[in-house]
C-alpha cells in the first residue's frame, strides 16, 4: 500500500496540469494560475483523508481548484473594495496585462479571453470545465456540486452571454467563429 506522501505526489503528477489550466483560464493571470494551483495541492494535502471515492479523484481535485479561484475572486473584491471603505474615494481597480496575456498573440484569442473573464464565476467555470478541460456534464456537475441538468442549462446560456459579448467586443461584425465551443 502507498503511503499517504506518496499518494499526494501521485495525484500532483497527475493533476498539477489539468489545475493549472483551469486557473490559468480562470484568471487569465499566470501568477494566480500558479497560487491557486499551489494552495490546492496544499488543501489535497491537508485533506487527502476525505477523498473517500478514488475513481473520483480527479472531480474532487479540480472542485478544491473551483473553490481556491473563487475564494481568491472574493478576496480581490474585498481589497479592492476596502480602499473606498476606508478612504470614501471612487478607487477602481484596473486590468494590468500579464506576461502571459502578452504571449498569447492572436486577436481572437484575447477577445474570447476577455469575454469569458465577463462571465460570472459559475457561468466562467461551466465554460472552461466543458470547452476548455472537455470535462464531462457528469463530471463538471461534481466538480460544481449541481445536476447534470444545471450544468447543461447553465452552459447554453454561458454560451449565448458568450457570443453576445463577443459582438460587443467585436464591434457588432461577430462571425460565428465560437459555434466549435
Amino acid at each position: 500500500m502507498m503511503s499517504e506522501q506518496g499518494i499526494i505526489e501521485e495525484l500532483y503528477d497527475e493533476y498539477r496540469n489539468d489545475v493549472y489550466r483551469f486557473s490559468l483560464f480562470f484568471t487569465h493571470n499566470k501568477q494566480e494560475a500558479e497560487d491557486i494551483t499551489q494552495e490546492t495541492f496544499i488543501k489535497v494535502m491537508k485533506n487527502i483523508h476525505q477523498l473517500k471515492d478514488v475513481s473520483k479523484k480527479k472531480t474532487w481535485i479540480l472542485s478544491i481548484a473551483k473553490n481556491t479561484a473563487i475564494d481568491l475572486i472574493r478576496k480581490q473584491k474585498l481589497i479592492n473594495f476596502l480602499p473606498q471603505l476606508l478612504k470614501g474615494n471612487d478607487h477602481k481597480s484596473h486590468y494590468v496585462a500579464t506576461d502571459e496575456s502578452r504571449l498569447i498573440n492572436t486577436e481572437n484569442w484575447r477577445e474570447l479571453q476577455n469575454a469569458i473573464l465577463t462571465l460570472k464565476p459559475h457561468y466562467r467555470s461551466i465554460v472552461i470545465l466543458r470547452s476548455l478541460n472537455e470535462i464531462s456534464v457528469k463530471e463538471t456537475a461534481e466538480i460544481l456540486g449541481c445536476t447534470e441538468g444545471k450544468v447543461r442549462v447553465d452552459f447554453h446560456r454561458a454560451i449565448n452571454q458568450l457570443k453576445k459579448e463577443l459582438i460587443i467586443i467585436k464591434g457588432g461584425n461577430y462571425r460565428e467563429e465560437s459555434k466549435s465551443l
